[in-house]
């Protein structure tokens, strides 16, 4: 008990000063979950919508393997990357593994279907509403897509900051494709496995004081925007 209490009175310190360490490991981990939600969103949005706008062969199917993917387990992910970049592998001439490129494409697959599903479930709705108006005002297509992408964009940011939670907390495909290097490819989640193992409990602490907060602040927003998005309609 009484190494507990040192941990977390050590970990407290560490987030007052600043620690160099813990300040880098967050922004390394900031910019990559940041770059991976920017990539996924703009490849998930578009697809929610062309989903629930279009009518083609196969496109049950598709929502089905979107949905299924959702709960891909990350670490085969992970390994899939590891073969595609690794020096026997087609893209191995890129020289992208073990770098954050490679966690940011790891997370982009880890991330895409879930914002995708959300997307698709939320513009769904919105379609159904906005149906009989746009058809009768003859647009085209990609009007309709850009309508619904405009006018449930705080559903859409709901489905993204989804994206977030799922990808900052990630270990399994992180560590596979990042190798965990220091002052190149570590993050938090990795960060705090490494710590924990070496018995440095006051930094992995620290680190995970500040994944919880990333992830109560998301969890806040993603409140915030429902309630909004529900009072919105009302």
């Amino acid at each position: 008990m009484t190494e507990l209490f040192e941990g977390l009175k050590a970990a407290f310190l560490l987030l007052v000063r600043l620690d160099a360490d813990l300040v880098e490991i967050t922004l390394r981990s900031l910019q990559v979950t940041l770059s991976a939600l920017v990539i996924a969103s703009a490849i998930a949005l578009p697809l929610g919508a062309i989903l629930a706008v279009r009518r083609f062969r196969f496109r049950r199917a598709t929502i089905a393997v979107l949905n299924a993917l959702m709960g891909l387990p990350p670490v085969v992910v992970g390994l899939c990357v590891y073969v595609m970049f690794s020096r026997s592998g087609p893209f191995g001439v890129l020289g992208l593994l073990f770098t954050p490129t490679a966690m940011i494409i790891a997370q982009v697959i880890i991330i895409v279907p879930l914002i995708a599903s959300i997307a698709h479930q939320s513009l769904r709705d919105l379609w159904a509403e906005y149906h009989d108006l746009l058809i009768s005002l003859n647009t085209t297509q990609r009007q309709r897509i850009a309508t619904l992408l405009w006018d449930g964009r705080r559903a859409l940011l709901t489905a993204s900051l989804a994206g977030f939670g799922r990808a900052i907390g990630e270990v399994g495909a992180i560590m596979v494709v990042g190798g965990n290097i220091d002052h190149a490819t570590r993050v938090l989640t990795t960060a705090i496995a490494l710590e924990t193992g070496k018995g440095n409990f006051a930094l992995a602490l620290g680190l995970g004081f500040i994944l919880i907060a990333l992830a109560i602040a998301v969890n806040f927003a993603i409140h915030w925007l429902t309630r909004t998005e529900v009072e919105g309609r009302w």
